[in-house]
């Protein structure tokens, strides 16, 4: 199957970069490029990308705006991309807020090729790109700069079992599934069930929200 790309950045030479290396891959369709934010909205509508790479800072409309109204689009506008987020800095507000928003995670502009590459393929899969260390530890800064949220987010977390409340907390340590199967001693296609289900019952997109929201809800405190 294919995977449909557009890319979001206001340096020509970086989207045509870009474009070249992904449209090299068999797997990958590039099926347009847009300087700014407002246009790659705009794209995304006509063109129906399974991934946009987006752009953290752009003219006319930056990224997080973007990338905003593309996981929250207004009623009656169906298409929802997941969204890989671009940045020369490896902490940067924005990345942290799209996070917040649903974007399924952010890749170094000076990434090696392949890891462009593999996080396309990991987003287009559904899910999050939380391997590199620096989201997490982007996630825990900020959330060291902000007092979790004792109110609704933390009620939320009355709906989960213990099991769920077990896997969300090593979710948001950067565990992955395979790892997490071994500290909790569960087969990795349980855990993938209880993950699933903490994401359905929390309302959460993928991974990444689920990190933001364990640490914003006071379930995993910076520096555990």
């Amino acid at each position: 199957m294919t995977t449909r790309v557009i890319i979001v950045d206001d340096q020509a030479m970086v989207r045509a970069g870009f474009a070249a290396l992904l449209a090299a891959q068999s797997d990958i369709d590039v099926v347009g490029e847009a300087p700014d934010g407002a246009q790659g909205v705009e794209l995304s509508r006509r063109t129906h990308p399974d991934v946009v790479l987006m752009d953290v800072r752009m003219p006319e409309m930056d990224g997080l705006e973007a990338a905003r109204r593309l996981l929250e689009p207004a009623p009656g506008v169906t298409h929802r991309p997941r969204v890989l987020m671009l940045t020369t800095f490896d902490v940067d507000d924005y990345v942290y807020e799209a996070l917040r928003a649903g974007a399924s995670g952010f890749l170094l502009k000076d990434a090696p090729p392949a890891d462009l590459i593999a996080a396309v393929r990991v987003v287009a899969s559904g899910d999050a790109l939380l391997a590199p260390s620096v989201t997490r530890r982007l996630i825990a800064d900020f959330a060291r700069q902000r007092p979790a949220v004792r109110g609704k987010p933390a009620l939320r977390l009355k709906g989960l079992t213990e099991r769920e409340t077990e896997v969300l907390t090593l979710v948001a340590r950067g565990q992955s599934n395979g790892e997490i199967a071994q500290t909790l001693v569960l087969a990795e296609q349980t855990v993938k069930t209880h993950v699933s289900r903490v994401l359905t019952k929390l309302d959460l997109r993928d991974r990444a929200q689920a990190v933001v929201f364990a640490y914003e809800s006071g379930l995993v405190a910076p520096g555990e």
